[in-house]
């Protein structure tokens, strides 16, 4: 991976799982870090580590409020735009809220980087813009129609981002995650992902519910290959790798029924009981897709990204750390 050091970075929703995992690397690199979080979603716990860390700066705030946007950007050199408001379902119950967030939060921050005269904006877009396209696998320029509020939204970011690029010539990429999963990512609430939330339910004893039959699969994406794509982002110097869109994932996929049983037996070697759990069928969800498989191959020869984990070396690591830490808190 390429050093990025010795910069000053924002880092928008830092108190979230991908966010807080890149403050990580980041300062790790003797860079002085910033990070804008309103606390609705992230954890401050996330961010405990560095409470007495100088090259640490937090700033409770939201990026809906255009002031506190511009304010966090200055004297700043590359942003790392991590704050949305995630979830498919989330959004299609709330759509209104999830425009806001993730648009009008969007075009503040892009514009306060704009004004500010950031170097480089790097952005989380998501896989959910490829929509009902059922090409596989994804390829960055091949979309379909957007599936739920939330999908519009990231595609408007993108959009956004290319004209902000054309008009004011500021330098952005978009990361496409593909469900991104990992140490910190909450298993709480409605809307929790997949893995941590079926991983407190095995640890507990209970049953996880697959939505529909199971068949669906996704490209499941560690984040340490995550935060590599971002730093290869931040820091690449070509210009034809600039001002653009790429998928960030292994380039394999896994059913949800072949993950829930990986679960049980990874998390078996901890506790035998779970062994014998068997997960319950509920109800295709709304707004869902059927298979997500990215290509990598662009973000592979314009950015030399190259994961480090697939999704097995991902999950030995992943469940090590929530047996660790959901245990100790029960």
């Amino acid at each position: 991976m390429p050093r990025l050091k010795n910069q000053k970075i924002l880092v928008t929703g830092g108190a979230g799982f991908i966010g807080s995992n890149l403050i990580d690397y980041l300062l790790n690199q003797q860079n002085q870090v910033t990070c804008l979080d309103d606390l609705s979603t992230g954890n401050i716990n996330n961010l405990k580590a560095y409470e007495q860390n100088p090259d640490f700066t937090f700033i409770k705030g939201d990026i809906c409020d255009s002031d506190t946007c511009f304010s966090a950007c200055k004297d700043i050199d590359i942003i790392f735009h991590q704050a949305a408001l995630g979830s498919v379902p989330r959004s299609i119950k709330n759509p209104q809220r999830t425009n806001d967030v993730n648009i009008g939060g969007f075009v503040n921050m892009i514009t306060a980087a704009k004004e500010q005269k950031v170097k480089r904006f790097v952005y989380a877009a998501s896989s959910s813009t490829y929509g009902d396209n059922e090409t596989l696998p994804k390829q960055e320029d091949r979309i379909g129609k957007p599936l739920s509020p939330y999908a519009i939204t990231k595609y408007v970011n993108e959009l956004y981002a290319d004209i902000f690029h054309s008009l004011y010539g500021i330098d952005t990429i978009g990361l496409r995650y593909f469900n991104v999963f990992g140490k910190r990512q909450t298993p709480d609430g409605a809307y929790a992902a997949v893995i941590p939330k079926f991983i407190r339910l095995l640890l507990n004893y209970e049953s996880p519910v697959i939505h529909g039959d199971g068949s669906q699969s996704r490209d499941f994406t560690y984040i340490q290959n995550v935060i590599q794509a971002n730093v290869r982002a931040a820091t690449t110097e070509d210009p034809k790798a600039l001002n653009q869109i790429y998928n960030v994932a292994c380039g394999d996929n896994i059913s949800l029924n072949d993950l829930t049983q990986e679960l049980i037996n990874q998390l078996t070697v901890f506790d035998d009981k779970i062994g014998k759990i068997k997960p319950t069928y509920g109800e295709n969800r709304i707004g869902d897709i059927k298979h997500s498989l990215a290509s990598i191959d662009k973000a592979k020869t314009l950015l030399g990204y190259e994961p480090e984990y697939n999704v097995h070396q991902g999950l030995q690591e992943a469940i090590g750390w929530y047996y660790k830490n959901l245990k100790q808190n029960d």
